[in-house]
């Protein structure tokens, strides 16, 4: 159980670390969580249309729509007609929100690396192994709902 209380007690620090970067920068703790979304999806080379966003955080429609209007208003993303299927949105995240993020984590990721720099190579993939089946399992308890 030692184990299950030091991840819940990093995620409230994450989570707490995040809202202070939402709340001086205007946004809400949904916005970041898109954010960071879209973020990743760009990173792996998925496209992200405002449906695919809205059930990844699980939004209804309307919720969706005022979430992207909001950071497209912030200049944090843009809606861009997908070249295959004109018919189709997909979003993009901006530069500005890219600088955003890197200004306020970047200290927090260098110094993350930095105590990683402490492991060897054999303890970090077990670490790696062991948050892949973590998040795995929350992923799973989220969608049963």
């Amino acid at each position: 159980m030692r184990l299950v209380h030091l991840l819940r007690g990093l995620t409230v620090e994450l989570d707490l670390f995040g809202a202070e970067f939402a709340t001086q920068h205007g946004l809400h703790p949904t916005d970041l969580r898109a954010l960071v979304h879209l973020l990743d999806a760009a990173r792996a080379g998925t496209v992200v249309t405002p449906g695919r966003l809205g059930d990844a955080l699980r939004l209804n429609s309307a919720g969706t729509t005022g979430l992207v209007d909001r950071l497209v208003r912030l200049g944090l993303i843009r809606r861009e007609r997908d070249p295959e299927d004109r018919r189709k949105v997909r979003l993009l995240v901006e530069d500005r929100a890219v600088e955003l993020g890197e200004s306020f984590f970047g200290g927090l990721i260098a110094d993350l690396v930095a105590a990683m720099g402490g492991f060897e190579e054999a303890e970090l993939a077990v670490a790696e192994r062991f948050l892949t089946a973590m998040s795995g399992v929350v992923a799973a308890a989220r969608s049963q709902g």
